[in-house]
């Protein structure tokens, strides 16, 4: 056992009291951390962690209830969060009721989901509060029964005592343990003694789920309700001009049509305070039919805006100046642009030592540059939002990924204090990064007070592609250099996108070549993007293992022999002192996916491929089986290895990991979002192609490393390697490398 000491502080937020009828409650931070050994200066987005408060009660009956405060968005971090809990609890499972908490600043902090961090930040933490009550029962029937606490033993919700033949439930020392002062130090269960903690549970939500029972937002009802929905600008880089709602307002249903704009003029936007249009209209009405017609009726006149600038607080309190250009902005602009700053010299980020050299001296120069295109979130719940505005209170209540964030914009744009609003999460119908920025939460409280009635404001498919906030697009060029020896002495990476880079200078494989260089450049835009699920990773990792793959063919070596040598010169002589990577944990998801897919030559046809990646703090390998039938790939199996350290709900595990592979050969193959004059040409699923259900594989097997290393991130780690997994198999199977995103327009033929 590891004996550890709780933290009292202002964060820790260790309290217990009595429940009425009997029982306790113990309130703790889910990350006030014992052992707080987390370097925060190796992440490059520390906007995507989250710091939770929460609080576990326990009934006179012995069951056991624990809130989970942070949005479930199907990453299963509502059940798998109390399984940690529950463990340390050395309680049954099966007595166990978990709640969705609402959002609470006095009694939580940062109700966030991003970044795959739930289950990391929170180990610590939410192992120290289950063994924290664990004790606090323990000392409370020792002193009953009078017995040395060290004598007290527990198993699946029960005290005993040994050498007396006495025991009893949870629930009948509850009201008695709530009256003991919370431990200073407690011991932790041995990892060999996890009975709940490795293994499989099933999602607390599940019956509901299937059931259709109302969980997400777009489900609520309220009693008077009425239905909102907006019309914003057809194109970016335009702003509302005038409105005419002549016809709208007679029209059966209709309650009023007005233009909102969603952030105040002097209002100081931080992080997530993304809004793509600032000003839009809004129609009321009775039934979603009936706002949808008028949609389609009102005469709304939209003009171009002029350059501007906003001051943007990010997270930490540091400010950066952006400017949102003018002009209606294109595809065609965009990949011309690319092109042309790509070729000039970036902002160096890293060099590693004499690159200039390296090239002169090469016998040979590999060159190749890898694109792709914005995509679309494409959540499978719409955008919505409830709000019921009163000059009191404010009610309001729907998915979105940071509450806390959003109810300080809302209070600022309401002029109402927070202590007057009321959030209520509901569970996301998919989330992604794009329910990070809530702009609708805003504009749903703004119709609602204009009303003076609750609301429910609704997004159609189409207001929800066409209005921003997308993945980047992005441009990442490789050079390598091979001596005459064949050896690589040098790598040159390039990289940058609209209107973000997507480089990460210190992954893989910077640490492993003597001679290394990273630059990185942006173009300005007045398209809005945003977090999008492994943010940037989801580009370099195609653009990084289709680069390894071929430089791999050059050097006439097996690409998986190719990057264990690179990983090895990381491990035992790496170059450089700030690569984010642990070699050997690379190295082992290679080969493990190495031996679980039997590598080699696949069958008669079967054309493979393989990619590996770290990010979010773990690493994952795959390997790719597809045959090429009638003109189309048809992906048969893929391969996946993963070490993410310790997994608490294996089956969960895999689900999180199959769901993510799929998602990346959809985009990989599918994914684009282009742009004509500052409008979107895809705004539904008629012309943005997603994968279907009949082309996702046949079959993936996942693998999870088995160590005893603390959780890492799992909910975005296996989607980025797949990308360039898919594209080494395509080669593999038509000859030809596929550099560009989306791989395949849908009607592709492929021989």
């Amino acid at each position: 056992m590891a004996t550890i000491k709780t933290s009292y502080n202002r964060r820790s937020f260790l309290k217990t009291s009595a429940l009425a009828g009997g029982g306790m409650l113990l309130s703790f931070s889910w990350l006030a951390s014992c052992q707080n050994n987390i370097n925060e200066a190796e992440f490059t987005m520390p906007e995507e962690w989250f710091d939770l408060n929460a609080y576990l009660k326990i009934g006179e009956n012995g069951v056991v209830t624990i809130m989970s405060p942070n949005p479930e968005g199907g990453q299963n971090v509502k059940t798998s969060m109390p399984m940690i809990i529950a463990e340390e609890l050395d309680v049954d499972w099966k007595k166990v009721v978990v709640e969705q908490a609402p959002l609470n600043t006095d009694a939580y902090t940062r109700q966030f989901i991003g970044g795959s961090q739930a289950i990391r930040r929170g180990w610590q933490s939410l192992r120290m509060a289950g063994a924290s009550a664990r004790q606090m029962l323990q000392e409370a029937a020792a002193q009953a029964w009078q017995v040395p606490v060290e004598e007290i033993t527990t198993e699946a919700g029960v005290l005993h005592h040994q050498h007396s033949g006495q025991s009893a439930g949870y629930g009948e020392m509850a009201s008695a343990a709530a009256h003991i002062p919370v431990p200073e130090e407690v011991e932790l269960k041995d990892i060999k003694d996890f009975k709940i903690i490795g293994t499989s549970q099933r999602n607390v939500d599940g019956k509901k789920i299937v059931t259709g029972k109302p969980l997400f937002g777009i489900d609520t009802q309220k009693e008077g309700m009425l239905i909102a929905m907006i019309v914003h600008p057809p194109a970016f880089g335009m702003k509302l001009k005038s409105v005419d709602d002549t016809a709208v307002r007679s029209m059966p249903g209709i309650r009023d049509v007005f233009p909102i704009k969603v952030l105040a003029d002097d209002y100081e936007r931080q992080h997530f305070d993304t809004c793509t249009f600032l000003e839009v209209v809004a129609i009321v009405g009775n039934s979603t039919w009936e706002v949808m017609k008028a949609k389609k009726a009102i005469n709304v006149q939209w003009e171009p805006f002029s350059t501007y600038s906003e001051e943007r607080v990010f997270y930490g309190g540091s400010k950066q100046k952006l400017t949102i250009p003018a002009g209606l902005e294109s595809t065609a602009s965009h990949l011309d642009k690319m092109s042309e700053v790509g070729a000039q010299p970036g902002q160096v980020v890293r060099q590693d030592g004499d690159p200039e050299s390296a090239f002169q001296k090469a016998a040979k120069v590999i060159e190749r540059t890898y694109t792709a295109p914005f995509l679309a979130h494409n959540c499978m719940e719409p955008m919505n939002f409830f709000a019921h505005v009163s000059p009191e209170k404010v009610e309001l209540k729907g998915p979105l990924q940071k509450p806390e964030l959003t109810e300080q914009a809302v209070s600022a744009r309401l002029g109402i204090p927070v202590e007057n609003i009321d959030i209520q999460m509901t569970r996301l119908g998919g989330g992604y990064g794009r329910r990070s920025y809530a702009h609708w939460l805003i504009e749903s409280a703004l119709i609602s007070q204009k009303m003076n009635a609750p609301i429910k404001l609704i997004y159609t498919r189409e207001d929800d592609m066409s209005g921003g906030i997308y993945r980047p697009s992005y441009q990442a060029t490789y050079r390598a250099a091979i001596d005459a020896d064949n050896n690589l002495i040098g790598l040159h990476v390039k990289a940058g996108g609209v209107p973000e880079s997507p480089l990460f200078a210190n992954r893989f494989p910077a640490g492993a070549v003597d001679n290394y260089l990273a630059e990185s450049w942006t173009i300005n835009s007045n398209v809005t993007i945003g977090s999008f699920r492994a943010p940037r990773s989801n580009f370099m990792a195609c653009a990084e293992q289709s680069f390894l793959d071929e430089l791999s063919e050059e050097m006439g070596k097996d690409p998986i022999e190719f990057r264990l040598e690179l990983l090895e010169r990381a491990k035992t002589n790496p170059v450089g002192e700030r690569n984010d990577y642990d070699a050997e944990r690379y190295a082992g998801v290679l080969k493990l996916v190495r031996e679980k897919s039997g590598w080699g030559p696949g069958q008669a046809n079967v054309h493979r491929g393989v990619s590996a990646y770290f990010c979010h703090n773990s690493y994952a390998a795959q390997v790719v089986d597809l045959t090429i039938e009638n003109g189309k790939a048809v992906i048969h199996k893929v391969h996946c290895a993963v070490d993410c350290g310790i997994v608490v709900n294996p089956d969960a595990a895999s689900n999180l990991a199959e769901g993510a592979i799929v998602d990346g050969i959809g985009n990989a193959l599918y994914g684009s979002l282009t742009f004509k004059d500052g409008m979107p040409e895809q705004s539904n699923f008629d012309k943005y192609r997603i994968i279907r259900m009949s082309e996702a594989p046949k079959a993936i097997d996942i693998h999870f490393v088995q160590n005893n290393i603390d959780p890492t991130g799992l909910g975005e780690p296996t989607f980025p390697p797949v990308f360039a997994a898919v594209a080494n198999a395509l080669y593999q199977a038509t000859e030809k490398r596929f550099y560009d995103q989306p791989f395949l327009n849908g009607t592709q033929v492929l021989g």
